[in-house]
């Protein structure tokens, strides 16, 4: 099984976004150093809950202080851009990197992160899948020329190219939308699964994935597929839960008071306002300890991966940083899943 790492680069109220993103890199780094595989970053705009809106120039910073661990994007939102543009910078990260890009693609989730780049959310469906083809296209086609619904490109000839050939491995984002899974299915291109569905039903997904990339003529295994899970690990599990929390329960809460936002954003409001106002109940904290998440002592996230293996899960991403969580704590955390935990899935 290989090991990743997940950050949304959330930034609290009463934190620095510059010491938000020194710590993201200081964890990439550790990781490279404990024998993770890869590094994997979100794209968000106009809000706490992220703040990787430059999702590749924070990749590219980590690019250049690192030798080996490998660079995810989770995920570019390629309807927010123009696709020449995101087919240069991604080519030019990983010629930076030396080959050390994996491009996640998706289609976000707050509707007011395209009401703010002006973008009609209906469309995002054609958009995203048009925007691939254009960027594969610019990656491999010399003189490329696109006339589609959204993009046109004529005899365009893009430099640098991708250092990995014919181009970087492309993975796509799903969840609930059947056209979305079906593209990606027939596409040959690899899911990957973010935390935001319970993992019976992720798990599920990726065997329903599997099986229709084999009907449409391709070979990708459940192995291939990074699957993302909130994560901590303690000594005990008493002091696993305790510590994780205080920011997985910012996580769920900024996630549930986005969705209230459809233009502006939450970023100027406090958190606490809204909390003594919502309208919904909380999500709970021991659902998401059991549903969505690998938290507890070594020996328990040691069980809890045996039976994703099962499953034929070989791809783990650790999404450790929560908002709030205390950076020191993170760091332990992060060394005793590599020490405790990772071993046992050589």
């Amino acid at each position: 099984m290989k090991f990743g790492l997940f950050t949304h680069v959330p930034w609290p109220e009463g934190t620095d976004a510059q010491q938000v993103f020194h710590e993201a890199t200081e964890e990439a780094l550790y990781g490279e150093e404990l024998g993770f595989h890869s590094v994997w970053l979100a794209e968000h705009h106009f809000s706490r809950y992220g703040i990787g809106s430059s999702s590749l120039v924070l990749a590219a910073s980590i690019a250049g202080q690192s030798k080996k661990i490998r660079l995810g994007t989770a995920v570019l939102v390629p309807p927010l851009h123009n696709p020449i543009r995101l087919a240069e910078d991604t080519a030019t990260l990983d010629a930076i990197s030396g080959g050390r890009l994996d491009v996640g693609f998706g289609r976000g989730t707050a509707g007011y992160e395209y009401r703010g780049y002006n973008v009609d959310r209906e469309e995002s469906q054609g958009r995203f899948q048009e925007s691939i083809k254009v960027i594969q296209g610019l990656w491999t086609t010399p003189d490329y020329s696109h006339q589609g619904q959204y993009y046109q490109v004529h005899r365009a000839n893009l430099t640098p190219l991708p250092v990995q050939q014919p181009h970087p491995p492309i993975y796509l984002a799903a969840t609930r939308t059947p056209e979305t899974l079906e593209f990606v299915a027939s596409s040959g291109h690899t899911l990957m699964i973010g935390v935001v569905l319970d993992t019976v039903d992720a798990v599920d997904l990726c065997h329903r994935f599997v099986a229709m990339s084999r009907q449409a003529g391709h070979d990708t295994t459940m192995g291939q597929i990074p699957f993302f899970r909130y994560c901590y690990v303690a000594e005990t599990e008493q002091q696993a839960r305790e510590e994780a929390a205080v920011g997985l329960r910012w996580t769920m809460d900024m996630i549930q008071w986005r969705r209230t936002f459809s233009e502006g954003s939450e970023v100027h409001h406090r958190l606490d306002d809204w909390r003594a106002n919502r309208t919904e109940l909380p999500t709970e904290y021991d659902y998401l300890h059991e549903h969505r998440a690998v938290i507890g002592d070594p020996e328990q996230c040691v069980a809890k991966l045996k039976e994703l293996e099962k499953e034929g899960i070989g791809y783990f991403g650790c999404n450790f940083s929560f908002g709030g969580m205390q950076h020191a704590d993170l760091m332990r955390s992060m060394e005793l899943f590599a020490k405790e935990v990772m071993p046992h899935f050589k």
